[in-house]
């Protein structure tokens, strides 16, 4: 039982098979007719058939004996690949070499014809391993009855060195004229075609030549679109008794309309998630957000284009349409610029293409930061209603509005960040920003800000640099636990914890910025005078060494060079150290900035509190104190309230 897979199979390989039809055999009278056969069974032009004589044909006497031609016809390499690609095949095989290029060897083509009164012949050499031209079989064309002369010698001679793309006279024969090919021209009356029809020749008649062709079409009135190479593919093999298109109309060509040329990228969906040179790809960095500078180019408008009139082939002007000038439409915060063309950027922002208008939006909105949105980098402010997740990063060059809670997550914005709700950090997080942060709470977490860190909560055992104030108000205000600079005043109703468990540490009065580089200097320059200190044993032994011996092995000498070099780069680098401590030593002493610790209730034992480096350390409670510096001593007095006024909340808020 045939099963309907084996039909498909069968199917198949029909299709294939058909599909890769590209030479057939055909037995004609005439080689014309052949090719014209050929042609509509490969579905091609006669021009893109190049044959092979399998058997040769011939005309008889009185139509007695007569044979016909057998011809091997195949289609010519550049005719398949322009088909593939036109019916939308791959020119390249899996090796990525085309199918042109595959097809490297090419048998030589000959071609015998009689102008006037000469015999003459084009020879086109192989290519690659390609079988020459058979001399026999150019003799077998130029012997004829009528011919009366051939140079045998110069035949073979253009066999071997080829003709160059054109006709050399071989020999010559009995020219009858009345027997010469005929030609007629014929134009559609649109004049967008002009096509001739060629009668062939009789026994002693000449072939149709080129300069023939030419004549004929412009006595018929045809002046444009001639094809040089249709005239010369016909001459090389004719077509005769069928009309032969040899000329068509030069179209006109019609502007093109304006448009932009944009510098961004408009469909949202090409913008991919980010991937690593391993090929793996970080879910986090969406890539989603395209961010932009003020003055920055967004698109440029490429101008209309005139039309270019065309000619039928008689001549005649056959208009064209100019393309038209298109306004462009702009969105909020961008501009054209003097020259009419260029579209740039007003503010920085994320630039969007809306409403076919190009906007730059300078908030960024969100739900939620999470893997739907991915980390966010944005020139301008953000403003995320919901929850910033684990693991997310959110950075923005203006301020970072979160109505929600803040996990273990990176936050940095150069403006202020206000955070309506508390923060997670799992002393794995940080938060940076360039002015004040304002929030709820925030637990275990690394914070610096330019100017003031305000809580309405609590602070617990956090990591703070605050350039200017850290206050803390509400019901609860507690600082508990961590380390805290601040230049002016740390503000709380509550510090430390009531079983002294956890210390706390506060530092006012100081630059923490200058105080946190000044530790690091101190703590490298130790390190440098250690190894100093070794480098010099390392090269007082290697010397007496020296001094004994008068001399050292190469590789000890070499080392002892190596050290010597190190030592006088260590020396250079505590140097500048030194001067860079100093600066920051004397920059620390200066501050105008006394400092003060202010707690409205309980200051509880174990804090410790460094006024202008000067330790107050608690070992009571205390309530309703100051802590400040004055005459070189940490002092206390009542409590103050802060001088700075937090209650006008962030910058543009009510």
């Amino acid at each position: 039982m045939v099963s309907i897979e084996k039909i498909r199979e069968e199917m198949r390989e029909y299709l294939t098979s058909d599909t890769e039809l590209h030479q057939v055999e055909v037995n004609a009278s005439s080689i014309d007719e052949a090719l014209a056969d050929a042609a509509l069974q490969l579905d091609v032009k006669p021009a893109n058939l190049e044959f092979e004589v399998v058997e040769r044909g011939s005309d008889g006497f009185l139509g007695f004996g007569k044979k016909p031609w057998k011809l091997k016809i195949s289609q010519t390499p550049e005719s398949i690949r322009k088909k593939k690609i036109a019916d939308g095949e791959n020119a390249f095989d899996e090796s990525g070499e085309s199918e042109e290029e595959k097809i490297v060897s090419k048998d030589g083509l000959f071609y015998v014809h009689r102008f006037d009164a000469d015999i003459k012949l084009k020879v086109i050499l192989p290519v690659g391993e390609g079988r020459d031209v058979d001399i026999q079989d150019v003799l077998n064309q130029v012997k004829r009855s009528d011919t009366t002369s051939f140079d045998e010698k110069l035949i073979a001679k253009y066999i071997k060195q080829g003709t160059e793309g054109t006709y050399r006279t071989i020999g010559a024969y009995n020219h009858v004229v009345s027997g010469d090919a005929s030609i007629a021209v014929d134009i559609s009356k649109d004049e967008m075609h002009a096509t001739i029809t060629v009668d062939p020749p009789a026994m002693s008649g000449a072939d149709i030549t080129s300069y023939q062709i030419e004549s004929a079409l412009k006595i018929q009135g045809v002046r444009a679109g001639i094809s040089d190479e249709k005239i010369l593919e016909f001459v090389d093999s004719p077509i005769y008794s069928s009309p032969v298109e040899v000329a068509s109309a030069v179209l006109p060509e019609d502007g093109k309309d304006s448009y932009l040329e944009y510098k961004f990228e408009t469909d949202q969906a090409k913008l991919k998630a980010k991937e690593s040179e391993g090929g793996k790809i970080n879910f986090k960095e969406t890539n989603r957000i395209q961010n932009v500078v003020a003055g920055q180019v967004l698109a440029t408008k490429i101008l209309a284009t005139r039309g270019k009139g065309g000619k039928t082939v008689c001549g005649h002007y056959l208009e064209a349409k100019n393309g038209k000038d298109i306004p462009v439409q702009l969105g909020q915060n961008v501009q054209m610029e003097k020259d009419g063309v260029t579209v740039t950027a007003q503010i920085n922002g994320q630039v969007l293409l809306a409403n076919g208008k190009i906007t730059v939006e300078p908030v960024l909105n969100l739900d939620a930061v999470n893997i739907k949105s991915g980390n966010i980098n944005f020139l301008g402010m953000v403003y995320i209603r919901g929850n910033v997740e684990d693991g997310f990063d959110v950075k923005a060059s203006g301020n970072i509005d979160i109505g929600g809670t803040v996990g273990k997550c990176n936050i940095e914005a150069d403006g202020d960040i206000i955070i309506h709700q508390g923060v997670f950090g799992k002393n794995e997080g940080s938060i940076k920003c360039g002015k004040s942060l304002w929030v709820k709470f925030v637990q275990e977490m690394k914070i610096d800000v330019g100017e003031n860190l305000i809580a309405t909560d609590s602070l617990m055992n956090c990591e703070v640099s605050a350039m200017k104030n850290i206050i803390v108000y509400g019901k609860k205000a507690q600082i508990t636990g961590g380390n805290l600079f601040a230049t002016e005043e740390i503000c709380a109703k509550t510090l430390g914890s009531p079983g002294g468990g956890t210390t706390t540490t506060l530092t006012v009065g100081v630059d923490p910025i200058a105080k946190k580089r000044l530790d690091e200097l101190v703590e490298k320059q130790g390190l440098l005078v250690k190894e100093l200190e070794k480098i010099d044993l390392d090269i007082g032994t290697l010397e007496n060494q020296k001094k004994m011996r008068r001399s050292l092995p190469a590789d000890k000498e070499d080392a002892l060079q190596k050290l010597i070099s190190r030592k006088d780069e260590i020396v250079v680098e505590s140097n500048e150290m030194s001067a860079e401590i100093n600066e920051l030593q004397e920059h620390l002493r200066d501050l105008k900035a006394v400092g003060k610790v202010k707690i409205e209730g309980i200051t509880y034992p174990g804090t410790k509190i460094f006024v202008r480096d000067v330790l107050d350390e608690i070992h009571s409670e205390v309530k309703n104190c100051t802590f400040y510096f004055e005459d070189s001593f940490a002092k206390r007095a009542k409590y103050e309230p802060p001088l700075f006024d937090y209650s006008k909340g962030p910058e543009g808020y009510n």
